[in-house]
């Protein structure tokens, strides 16, 4: 009643900050002017709660062995407009699947959209923990959640309001499979009673690529005029980052580096560094499109597209993952591993913690700080046998996530 009592407040700020700001008022529309008709309502769903794009591609897998597995379809929902643009790219033409975004924890909307469907079971992905939406539903169908994390900044904070939580974490949630023991420990002080809470590693092993063909690979390699040329492709790099790959690449020879930005709006800046430091580069879309194709020595291509850094990944001698040379956490260390490419990558790993953790104890990836560091490791990778096999390895420890949770449910 409190947390409800305090939402009617925020309604009424929200109210007036939207009659001055456009982009949060289509933000609260899209959420909140819903149509549900198309749920059909005499089928049983399992409801999928995720929060961004991450959380998406996260669940492949799982979706995957549910309509696998189980009879039931499945209803996703989705806090960022990214999110469910992804998820309706993705299941558009299954009609099993359905996404809607989600209702921002709205009392009437959730008890709406649960009048509508026949719930058996609530799937929170990665700690999403929304009173209202874990109360109606309790009260319909079994709760889980799923690849279940407490980062050390979110314990702090859930530590703090652990008499609001414990209610919720002891009786309403029926399972949590969960990344780590230490994960287990910290659900476990919240209030969540031991014997639910099961240690099932993470989902991000489930991961499922696109593999490429040999002759698929060598057309790109044709594409871009690699010729006899090594490949370092930096995935997903920002601001900062770059200009520490080209100083570290400089001092090599006979290597083709691959920039691939997170951000493609950040490629006139790119091009501008790249220009002052006197070096020759190439824009994929140029080389793809044969607009720029004369057989001219370059050292530098930008990938202006999206989509294509995994291919690339599938190409690369030597890859980077970037977010990790500067604050922002990193980005998917799996999807050069999952190609059996030994990454490197810096120090802020937030976002990736447990994954790197693990695979720098394999001895599978490396830890960089700077530039003369990814020189030395560059010259180290070089006289290395191929780690294949223990990448296989790694994956082979960590698979099958998904096939354990559904078997549960």
């Amino acid at each position: 009643m409190i947390y409800n009592f305090l939402r009617v407040i925020i309604y009424i700020i929200l109210f007036f900050v939207c009659i001055f700001d456009k982009k949060k008022r289509e933000f609260i529309r899209k959420r909140f002017s819903q149509n549900f008709e198309f749920l059909k309502s005499e089928n049983k769903y399992y409801w999928i709660h995720c929060s961004s794009v991450g959380e998406v591609n996260l669940t492949d897998s799982l979706v995957k062995k549910i309509l696998e597995k189980k009879d039931e379809d499945i209803l996703i929902s989705t806090f960022t407009d990214t999110g469910y643009e992804t998820a309706v790219k993705k299941y558009s033409a299954n009609n099993r699947v359905k996404v809607i975004y989600f209702p921002l924890d709205d009392y009437f909307l959730i008890r709406k959209i649960l009048k509508i469907i026949n719930l058996k079971g609530l799937i929170l992905i990665e700690t999403e923990i929304w009173p209202n939406l874990i109360n109606l539903s309790y009260k319909k169908g079994k709760v889980f959640s799923v690849n279940g994390r407490i980062s050390d900044k979110s314990y702090k904070k859930y530590l703090k309001i652990k008499g609001v939580l414990k209610s919720l974490l002891t009786n309403k949630i029926e399972k949590y499979y969960v990344q780590t023991e230490i994960d287990k420990e910290r659900f476990e002080s919240l209030g969540a009673t031991p014997e639910k809470v099961i240690v099932t590693g993470n989902l991000k092993f489930d991961i499922e690529l696109q593999n490429y063909s040999f002759d698929e690979k060598e057309q790109l390699k044709k594409e871009i005029l690699a010729k006899d040329k090594k490949i370092f492709v930096a995935g997903s790099t920002r601001t900062g980052e770059d200009e520490i790959i080209i100083e570290a690449l400089q001092k090599l020879e006979n290597y083709l580096v691959v920039l691939v930005p997170r951000h493609l709006d950040r490629i006139p800046k790119l091009e501008s560094t790249i220009k002052n430091m006197g070096i020759i580069y190439k824009k994929f879309s140029e080389l793809e499109e044969k607009t720029n194709i004369e057989e001219q020595d370059y050292k530098i291509l930008i990938v202006d597209k999206m989509g294509v850094l995994r291919k690339f990944y599938s190409i690369a001698d030597i890859s980077f993952v970037g977010g990790t040379l500067v604050n922002i956490g990193g980005h998917s260390l799996l999807e050069p591993l999952f190609y059996r490419k030994t990454p490197i990558f810096g120090e802020y790993l937030q976002n990736v913690k447990d994954i790197a953790k693990e695979v720098l104890r394999r001895e599978i990836g490396y830890k960089v700080k700077n530039s003369d560091e990814i020189y030395e490791i560059i010259l180290k990778i070089e006289k290395e046998n191929s780690k294949e096999k223990e990448i296989e390895e790694f994956f082979n420890a960590n698979k099958n996530v998904a096939e354990k949770i559904v078997s549960d449910l």
